[in-house]
């Protein structure tokens, strides 16, 4: 079942079309990935469903009905521009937008004392947000973001402006998040994190969807007659009618050659091949990362 649906969203500034019929649909309780280069449409799709701008045409729905103004109240959103008030001390500033999203002061206080002592800044409640690091300012944004335990929580390019640990850190509340009930939508350059978190992607590119679905069959979709081959020392293979070289790497007096084969040609032939060519330290079918399909999709569309 759906918690968000989007359903051909066309938004144009000027003379540059910005979304085309864009459609997505985001399970209950998953993950969900909006990928995408610079320029895709990706926070413009993110600031339409949080009805910052409208759309020109096109529908969305949050559980079945027609999304309002009202629902946005319910919709939990991190920016890739960040907002908070650089003057303003820490604690104040959170409680206060723990009030705009409808909690009592109350229970504002107890569920920020939580979030804090879980992300480790206590000690930053009484400071100005100015005299926070930038991943400070991170973490305290993503806290006023969860704060009212929304159902769809959107976060746009989340990871920006944290180091590894922290990086990871809120990797780890966000599947937490997911395990409590709630659905997460965001946007992300980083290959890595889709990989690691998300259930389900949406690849946009130049205003038009390109490909979504499942994270897992997308990989065992591009993986079909790919082949990895590692052997000892600097080895070369001609390509030729029956397979393509899709990269080559030598180190450590190793070469890692991953193959795609034209057509049902079977694996031992394609290891007869390789043990023509040099010692063969281990042949296996190869399953592209996020990164690498996102990378052949959007250049053979450029």
């Amino acid at each position: 079942m759906s918690l968000f649906e989007a359903r051909n969203i066309t938004k144009q500034f000027a003379s540059t079309v910005a979304l085309d019929k864009v459609s997505i649909s985001v399970p209950e309780q998953c993950i969900y990935g909006l990928l995408g280069p610079n320029g895709a449409g990706k926070t413009t799709l993110l600031r339409i469903i949080n009805q910052i701008t409208g759309p020109d045409s096109g529908e969305m729905f949050l559980n079945g009905k027609k999304l309002t103004p009202d629902d946005v109240l319910g919709i939990g959103y991190l920016p890739e521009e960040r907002g908070l008030y650089k003057k303003m001390k820490v604690g104040e500033q959170a409680l206060y937008f723990a009030q705009l999203k409808g909690l009592t002061k109350a229970e504002a206080m107890k569920r920020l004392k939580y979030w804090f002592r879980k992300l480790d800044i206590v000690d930053w409640w009484g400071k100005k947000v100015e005299e926070l690091s930038k991943g400070m300012q991170q973490k305290v944004q993503f806290i006023t973001t969860v704060l009212h335990e929304p159902k769809l929580i959107i976060f746009d390019e989340p990871f920006t402006g944290f180091d590894p640990v922290n990086a990871n850190t809120i990797k780890n509340e966000i599947l937490f998040l997911r395990e409590r009930g709630a659905t997460i939508l965001f946007s992300t350059h980083n290959m890595g994190s889709v990989e690691e978190l998300c259930d389900n992607i949406t690849l946009i590119n130049k205003a038009k969807t390109i490909l979504e679905g499942r994270v897992d069959e997308i990989r065992k979709q591009w993986a079909a007659n790919e082949f990895d081959l590692v052997f000892q020392g600097n080895v070369k293979i001609e390509e030729n009618g029956k397979y393509k070289i899709l990269n080559h790497k030598f180190e450590d007096d190793q070469s890692t050659i991953r193959l795609k084969t034209a057509g049902d040609i079977a694996s031992n032939d394609i290891l007869k091949t390789a043990l023509n060519a040099g010692r063969v330290v281990s042949f296996n079918p190869a399953l592209p990362s996020m990164n690498e399909i996102f990378i052949r999709i959007v250049e053979s569309r450029n």
